[in-house]
C-alpha cells in the first residue's frame, strides 16, 4: 500500500474510533448492534435498507454510528450473513467492533446517492449529542432539509441534553418541522404552534407546502397553517424593512464621506469642483495598489492593508488636489462658470490617466478578513462587517473634520479667509497658503471616501461619476458651509433613496428624490442649516 493510503486509512479509523467513543458510548445509546440489523442497514433492496436505518435510528446502539461511518468510507463488505469492516487490511466485525478475519469471497457493499445521502444525515443527528457546539450547530443545518418523523428519537435526546439555550430553540423548531406532517393531528397543531415562533423563509416554505390541496386536509389544522405563516410574514417584513433602513444608513454614510470634502472646497471655498469625483476615485486606486504591495511584499500582514491605505490614500488624493489648487483652481477663485468648465476638464483628464495606467477595466480589491462576512440579527436580514465599518468611519472622520475646523488654528484660518478674505490678510493670514490647505483638506477627505468605496463596490475609472452629483445634493440640501446639515442630508438622502427603491425601482427613485430636493431649495434656498450672523452675509 502506498503511503499516501496508509495515512487515510489511519486518518480514517481515528475519525470513526473517535466518532464512536463520543457519541456511542453515551449512556443514553442502548444495547450493542445486532448482526441482524447490521446486515439489514448493509444488504438488500434500498427500501429494505432505509427502513432498517430508520428502525436503528429510533433506537440507537453503540455500533450504529460505526457501522455508519464506514458505509460512508466505503469500507464496509458483506460474506455469509455477515457484515464486516475492513480499514487498513483489519477487518472487524460490523456488530460486535471485535477484530476478525475477513472471508475471502466477501463483496463490497455499493451505496447509491439515495442511500449516501440518508446516512449522511443519520450521522448528522447523532452529531447533535457532540460537545462541540459548532458540530451541533452544523448538524442542525444539515437535518433542517431532511426533516423527518423517524428521527425524532435522536432529536428529543439531543434536546434534553442541550444546554444552549439558542440550539435549544432551533432543535425545537426542528422537532416542529419533523411533526408537522405527523398522521397525530394533535401534535401537528403543536408543531404548527412552535413553528409560528419562528422567522426563517425556509419554515414558511414547509408551511406553506402543507396548506397545499395535496397536504393538510384537517380544517382546524389548515386555519392554524394560515395563521402561522401570517406571524412569520410578520416577521420577515420587519426584517426588510430593517435591512432597507440600514442600507440607507449605509448609503447615506457612503455620501456623507463624498460630501465632507465638497462641504469643504464648496460650501466653505465656493469652489464648484466637479473634479472631486475622480479625487475619490485616486483614493480607491491607492488603495488596491497599497493592496497589491502588501500580497507581494508582505502577505502575511495581507488583512491589515487597510490600515496602510487609509493614510496613503488621504496623503495622494491632498497632494493631487494641492497641485490643482496651486496650478488651476487658485486663478477662478469668483469665476464660478470658469471653474467648473476647468474642474469638468481635469475631470477627464483624471479618468484616461487613469485608463492609462490601470486599463480601463475594473480592477480588484479584496477585503480583509475581518471586514468580510456579517452579523445575522434575524433571519432574513444580515449586517455585513465591511458597510458596518464604513458607518463608523464615516462618523469617525466627520469628528476629525469636526475637532479640525473649529478647535484647531487652520480651521480658524480657513474660517476667516472664507468669511473675509480681506480681513483675514490684514490679519497677517497667508490666504494663498491656506487655500491651497484646505482644497488639499477636502481632496484628501475625498481619497479617504474612495478608499471606503473599494470594499463594497467596484473600482474603476467612471467610480467617481457615480457619486458626484449626489454629492453635490447633499451639500445644497444639507446647507453651504454647514457640518451638521451635511450629515443630515446625506443620512436622510440615503434612507429615502432605498426607501423609494423598493417602490418604485432605482431610476424612478433618482428622478423622485431629485424631485424632492428641487421643491425642497424652492421653498429653502439656504438648506437645512442656513448660516448665521455675519457669515450669512
Amino acid at each position: 500500500m502506498r503511503l499516501p493510503d496508509v495515512f487515510t486509512g489511519a486518518i480514517r479509523c481515528f475519525c470513526a474510533t473517535l466518532f464512536t467513543l463520543t457519541f456511542v458510548t453515551s449512556p443514553q445509546l442502548s444495547k450493542a448492534l445486532t448482526p441482524e440489523a447490521a446486515k439489514a442497514i448493509a444488504v438488500g433492496e434500498n427500501d429494505d435498507r432505509l427502513a432498517a436505518l430508520a428502525k436503528a435510528i429510533a433506537a440507537p446502539s453503540d455500533g450504529l454510528v460505526r457501522l455508519i461511518d464506514a458505509l460512508l468510507d466505503d469500507a464496509v463488505k458483506v460474506a455469509e450473513g455477515r457484515v464486516y469492516i475492513v480499514r487498513d487490511g483489519k477487518a472487524i466485525d460490523a456488530a460486535t467492533g471485535a477484530e476478525t478475519t475477513l472471508p475471502p469471497n466477501a463483496e463490497d457493499v455499493v451505496n447509491n446517492n439515495r442511500v449516501r445521502g440518508e446516512l449522511d444525515t443519520a450521522r448528522a443527528a447523532f452529531s447533535l449529542l457532540s460537545e462541540d457546539r459548532n458540530t451541533r450547530a452544523k448538524a442542525i443545518t444539515e437535518l433542517k432539509d431532511e426533516a423527518n418523523e423517524a428521527k425524532l428519537p435522536i432529536i428529543d435526546r439531543a434536546i434534553a441534553k442541550e444546554s444552549d439555550a439558542e440550539l435549544k430553540s432551533r432543535l425545537q423548531q426542528l422537532r416542529a418541522a419533523m411533526l408537522v406532517a405527523s398522521s397525530d393531528k394533535a401534535k401537528r397543531l403543536e408543531a404548527v404552534a412552535a413553528l409560528a415562533s419562528s422567522g426563517e423563509p425556509s419554515v414558511k416554505s414547509l408551511l406553506q407546502e402543507r396548506l397545499q390541496p395535496t397536504g393538510e386536509s384537517d380544517p382546524e389544522v389548515r386555519a392554524a397553517l394560515a395563521n402561522a405563516i401570517k406571524a412569520i410574514d410578520a416577521k420577515l417584513v420587519r426584517g426588510e424593512r430593517l435591512g432597507v433602513i440600514f442600507s440607507g444608513a449605509s448609503l447615506g454614510s457612503i455620501l456623507l464621506l463624498v460630501a465632507l470634502g465638497l462641504a469643504i472646497t464648496y460650501g466653505l471655498m465656493g469652489v464648484i469642483n466637479m473634479a472631486h469625483g475622480e479625487l475619490m476615485m485616486i483614493g480607491a486606486y491607492t488603495t488596491y495598489v497599497v493592496q497589491n504591495l502588501f500580497r507581494q511584499h508582505l502577505p502575511s500582514g495581507f488583512d491589515y492593508y487597510i490600515l496602510a491605505a487609509i493614510p496613503v490614500a488621504f496623503t495622494v488624493s491632498a497632494l493631487v488636489g494641492a497641485v490643482l489648487e496651486r496650478t488651476v483652481i487658485r486663478w477662478l477663485y469668483g469665476r464660478p462658470l470658469e471653474t467648473l468648465l476647468a474642474t469638468w476638464g481635469i475631470s477627464l483628464v483624471l479618468i484616461q490617466s487613469v485608463r492609462t495606467l490601470f486599463g480601463a477595466q475594473n480592477v480588484p480589491v479584496e477585503n480583509p478578513a475581518f471586514l468580510s462576512g456579517g452579523v445575522a440579527i434575524m433571519s432574513n436580514l444580515t449586517l455585513p462587517y465591511n458597510r458596518i465599518a464604513i458607518i463608523f468611519f464615516a462618523f469617525f472622520v466627520l469628528l476629525l473634520v469636526y475637532l479640525l475646523i473649529n478647535k484647531t488654528r487652520l480651521g480658524l484660518f480657513v474660517r476667516g479667509v472664507t468669511q473675509n478674505r480681506s480681513m483675514a490678510s490684514c490679519m497677517g493670514v497667508n490666504t494663498a497658503r491656506i487655500d491651497t490647505y484646505a482644497f488639499a483638506l477636502g481632496a484628501g477627505i475625498a481619497g479617504l471616501a474612495g478608499c471606503a468605496l473599494s470594499q463594497v463596490g467596484n473600482v474603476g475609472p467612471d467610480l467617481g461619476q457615480s457619486y458626484i452629483v449626489d454629492s453635490f445634493l447633499v451639500v445644497v440640501l444639507g446647507g453651504v458651509g454647514q457640518l451638521a446639515g451635511t450629515v443630515y442630508a446625506a443620512l436622510g438622502l440615503g434612507v429615502l433613496n432605498k426607501l423609494l427603491e423598493g417602490w418604485t425601482g432605482a431610476v424612478l427613485a433618482k428622478i423622485a428624490v431629485l424631485a424632492f430636493i428641487v421643491v425642497f431649495i424652492q421653498r429653502r434656498p439656504q438648506g437645512i442649516f442656513a448660516l448665521k450672523g455675519r457669515s450669512a452675509d
